[in-house]
């Protein structure tokens, strides 16, 4: 299973800065603040809910299709295809799924852009999950019924370490995808500090490398 953003193409791509501001801007007309508070009321949302949409939705009972459509309306012209990428999935063995807190179409847009999109068997984005976002285990446990996953078969790509910990509990392999250049500033902290991520099994800022790697290990 791969997560989606900063994990599928490279932070640098900066895809998500851009969602991020369009979150910040429909929680500006939600509440109708500046663009400094909003950011602030975004960020409290996001923490304390999850997802700011999750946190709308408790709080304001705003529409999830509306709120979708407009955080994921940004341009992709910045991401280009990625064959070395495309090539290490499409080598490893089993079935290949996107698994997002985005929706279907962006994710779409995101794998054409990046051409990979006939490498994944299928899309479970955060209206297939009934709007419960990662980390709840909630979520994890829909995408295993639907699909019929062996957690202890499978393996969880993500660029977030608190997305891990649920895959982790339930027998997965967990890889964290870190920006470029900070692996050696992350594992120093690792080496300082007494294991913080038990849930995290590997750490890689190269995807493709890291994946070729392991279909290496596995000839």
């Amino acid at each position: 299973m791969f997560d989606l953003d900063n994990t599928l193409y490279p932070h640098e791509a900066d895809l998500f800065p851009q969602i991020n501001d369009q979150i910040s801007k429909y929680v500006q007309k939600i509440f109708d603040l500046g663009r400094d508070e909003a950011m602030v009321h975004q960020k409290a949302l996001y923490h304390e809910y999850g997802t700011t949409l999750r946190g709308l939705m408790t709080t304001h009972s705003i529409d999830p299709d509306d709120y979708l459509a407009f955080v994921h309306d940004i341009d992709y012209s910045n991401l280009a295809p990625d064959p070395d990428l495309g090539t290490a999935i499409e080598a490893l063995p089993g079935k290949k799924f996107i698994f997002t807190n985005g929706d279907r179409p962006h994710a779409e847009r995101t794998a054409e852009a990046l051409g990979i999109s006939n490498h994944f068997e299928d899309i479970f984005d955060i209206v297939s999950a009934e709007l419960i976002p990662k980390p709840n285990r909630e979520t994890y446990e829909m995408f295993l019924a639907r699909t019929g996953v062996a957690p202890a078969r499978a393996a969880m790509f993500e660029d977030l370490a608190k997305n891990l910990s649920v895959p982790h509990h339930l027998g997965m392999r967990t890889t964290l995808i870190v920006p470029r250049g900070s692996r050696e500033v992350l594992q120093e902290n690792l080496d300082l500090e007494a294991d913080p991520y038990p849930h995290v099994d590997f750490v890689t800022e190269d995807l493709a490398g890291f994946l070729k790697a392991v279909k290496g290990s596995l000839a």
